[in-house]
């Protein structure tokens, strides 16, 4: 007699889901416009500007670090709600900001309480997801992500061209406000640590910030985050100087619907196939996606090169998380969980700058070959790391 799957879309699934997609949109919503606001209001320079863009995901690195050793010591739900609060409290911090250095300051503190929220929130989803279908519903979590970034600057632009920033910071307290409300109708499912585990997360040394068994893993994350955000970040200019700037507005369209497309396939495979029946053909796509973009000579091309980034980096990423989580003992889930996103978030931040320094010396087509054969080190990298292992999810998971 077969037995059924345990159920994924629970209530609590699905609550959680929103509320980061809703954070993770507010995000991508200020991203896209906080820029432009300052030049346009406080005469900046350029690099102050990017200043108070980036700023938030400093606060947000820093609430990672805090959030995933502190997570069942303070209580999750109490977490979450401090998170949340705060955010909508600093959300109308902005309709009275008068400097240039108020607002960089107020930045920080938002991406700092709404890091403890979409941290608490991206911790506890793996308590709710059941062992056995962890890779799909990684899947199908992080695609709450993946649609706010084709939808946040979507809004954005479109609400700076028919309003002002008033109207972006009005929208921001919203969605602050309607997370408060979707968390009061969810279970935050709670840890109870033993006073052994407790003891293992005591005090402040490095190993209660980082886990030293997902860090391999995450680290691997990092690298490909920086491959990734040589696309996200020099596709626009790159797109200019090969007279291609009409089809590049539809590359990360064609990323994300590609993305939609496979992950929930992915993830069922991941969870009844293995980890490698995934990662090596998705390095595979990944690495072929950055050599066709650096050939791109027509629109054709232009976006096969982001169908092929999506199945490659898009999966990369949701496996390369249920892989660092199941490497994990059970009780530093959220210090696993943490240390992936710290080591993702720092290669999607370093990423621009260190790639920005080749880009006078080699080009950009060069910078995209470049980039692929990073990849194809990364697969080598993930062989020896994982892979080798030929690990199943049945045969590691967390607490194992």
């Amino acid at each position: 007699m077969q037995t059924s799957k345990p159920r994924l879309w629970t209530k609590d699934f699905i609550i959680i889901w929103q509320t980061t997609f809703l954070l993770a949109l507010l995000y991508f919503l200020t991203m896209t416009t906080i820029t432009g606001y300052v030049l346009e209001n406080f005469d900046a320079s350029q690099s102050k500007a990017g200043l108070a863009a980036s700023i938030f995901v400093i606060g947000v690195l820093t609430a990672r670090f805090i959030t995933g050793k502190y997570l069942d010591i303070i209580g999750r739900k109490k977490l979450l709600y401090i998170g949340l609060v705060l955010s909508f409290v600093v959300s109308l911090l902005f309709f009275s900001i008068e400097n240039l250095n108020a607002l960089i300051l107020i930045r920080f503190v938002q991406g700092l309480v709404m890091g403890i929220a979409i941290s608490v929130l991206q911790i506890s989803i793996m308590n709710i997801i059941p062992v056995d279908r962890q890779g799909e519903g990684i899947s199908y979590y992080s695609l709450s992500l993946i649609l706010a970034t084709a939808i946040g600057p979507f809004i954005g632009v479109f609400i700076m061209q028919m309003g002002n920033m008033s109207m972006i910071f009005i929208v921001c307290t919203f969605l602050c406000f309607i997370c408060i409300l979707l968390s009061l109708f969810t279970s935050i499912p709670k840890v109870e640590l033993t006073s052994e585990q407790r003891e293992d997360v005591k005090g402040f040394q490095l190993k209660n910030f980082i886990d030293k068994r997902a860090l391999p893993i995450a680290a691997m994350a990092g690298i490909l985050a920086i491959c990734y955000s040589g696309i996200l970040s020099f596709l626009a200019s790159y797109s200019m100087e090969i007279n291609l700037l009409s089809a590049a507005s539809y590359f990360f369209i064609v990323y994300s619907v590609f993305i939609l497309m496979s992950r929930p396939f992915t993830g069922r495979i991941l969870d009844t196939k293995g980890d490698n029946i995934v990662m090596f053909p998705a390095f595979i796509l990944f690495i072929a996606g950055l050599l066709v973009l650096s050939q791109a000579e027509n629109e054709i091309t232009l976006l096969i090169a982001g169908a092929l980034a999506g199945l490659g980096f898009g999966n990369l990423q949701s496996a390369s998380q249920a892989i660092a989580v199941k490497r994990a003992s059970r009780h530093r889930v959220g210090i696993a969980t943490s240390t992936f996103w710290i080591c993702f978030d720092l290669g999607m931040g370093i990423g621009p700058f260190l790639l920005g320094s080749l880009i006078p010396f080699i080009g950009y087509r060069n910078l995209y070959v470049t980039l692929a054969i990073v990849v194809l080190i990364c697969t080598s990298l993930y062989y020896f790391l994982h892979g080798k292992k030929k690990s199943f999810n049945k045969e590691l998971t967390p607490g194992v």
